[in-house]
């Protein structure tokens, strides 16, 4: 008897733990990913020096249980966040910053060797270049003769006995047209699902040496009142490549990214000295600016909000569409722990 025929929507950290999963299982199953690169909300760049730099998902904790199962399965090493010296709290831009050490004895975070992109490109690995399509839009999802008739942005069309999509609820009701309609209680829900990491804005600024370190600064920064909130070292596990990374004020999207450089680079010499101007590149991603990964709520809504809803847990076009992905997850939804738990209660089913 035939195997059945079962299409993933999204090539991010959910669909790809699916379809390895799933194929563990001896089922094999076509991914279609709509951009041209695959990831989705794992992007690493390497800088001038070679030092991988993520402009997405990065650090992952003893709290991430799944996370940690799967990259001990895929025999990938990780390495604990630098945080050894001075880190800096700025409550008030008229107000020196204060100082404080953050304690060894605190929770780690952790980051994969290589970067976060080595889990992807394992996953891609197991799985077959075959089995992954990008730059296969899903636009239309329509039951017909009791299969799933995909239609993607180019004309294509697939026949599916099942379909799970991965992608943000949010962005799957704001961007795929489905016939029969979906339940109205579903679309309101997944309008008013948070799509982590949206709204940020994540920067790097890498350089020569690590001169923060060699000042006995950590590296590690929080501000209330200047356009990087929150920064890290992000220097390479053999500590021979330096960065630091972070992220900047979700409000300053409407600078242009020259205006956003010069205030990250006048905040880092007034915090670390005038050595912070000898930097190598600077490097930025908007995710708002990216419509494959983020769309405008139509409301105000709040970080998490309805992630891990119970609603996600049901199946819908008679039995044959799953809605995964990260927001859809019970345990730690929205980040990459969330994403693999919800692609292990997905594969379950099957």
């Amino acid at each position: 008897m035939p195997q059945p025929k079962i299409y993933i929507l999204g090539a991010g950290l959910t669909g790809l733990t699916i379809a390895y999963l799933l194929q563990k299982k001896g089922i094999q199953c076509q991914l279609l990913e709509a951009n041209s690169r695959i990831g989705g909300r794992i992007e690493t760049i390497s800088g001038e020096s070679g030092v991988t730099i993520e402009m997405g998902a990065t650090w992952f904790s003893q709290q991430h249980p799944s996370l940690l199962a799967l990259l001990d399965e895929l025999q990938l090493s990780y390495f604990k966040q630098h945080t050894s010296g001075i880190s800096l709290f700025e409550t008030m831009s008229f107000v020196p910053p204060q100082k404080f050490e953050i304690p060894d004895a605190e929770a780690a975070s952790y980051r994969i060797e290589g970067g976060t992109a080595k889990l992807i490109n394992t996953l891609i690995a197991k799985i077959g270049l075959d089995n992954l399509k990008n730059n296969s839009k899903v636009i239309a999802l329509k039951l017909l003769n009791n299969q799933i008739e995909i239609t993607t942005e180019k004309g294509e069309t697939y026949l599916a006995d099942k379909v799970i999509s991965t992608l943000p609820p949010h962005l799957l009701v704001k961007t795929i047209v489905f016939e029969p309609n979906l339940p109205d209680s579903l679309l309101q829900l997944a309008k008013k699902t948070h799509t982590w990491m949206g709204e940020s804005i994540k920067f790097a600024v890498e350089y020569p040496t690590a001169f923060w370190k060699e000042n006995n600064f950590s590296g590690t920064l929080f501000s209330q009142a200047s356009i990087i909130q929150e920064m890290y070292d992000h220097s390479s596990a053999d500590h021979t490549k330096f960065a630091l990374k972070g992220f900047l004020n979700g409000g300053t999207n409407t600078l242009s990214k020259e205006e956003r450089k010069e205030k990250v680079i006048q905040q880092l010499i007034a915090f670390f000295g005038v050595e912070a101007k000898n930097y190598t590149a600077y490097y930025e991603k908007v995710w708002r600016e990216e419509p494959l990964a983020f769309l405008p709520y139509e409301q105000l809504i709040m970080a998490h909000q309805n992630n891990g809803h119970a609603m996600y847990k049901n199946k819908f076009f008679e039995d044959k569409l799953y809605i995964s992905g990260s927001e859809t997850a019970t345990q730690n939804p929205g980040y990459m722990d969330g994403a693999i738990n919800a692609a292990q209660t997905i594969a379950s089913q099957f």
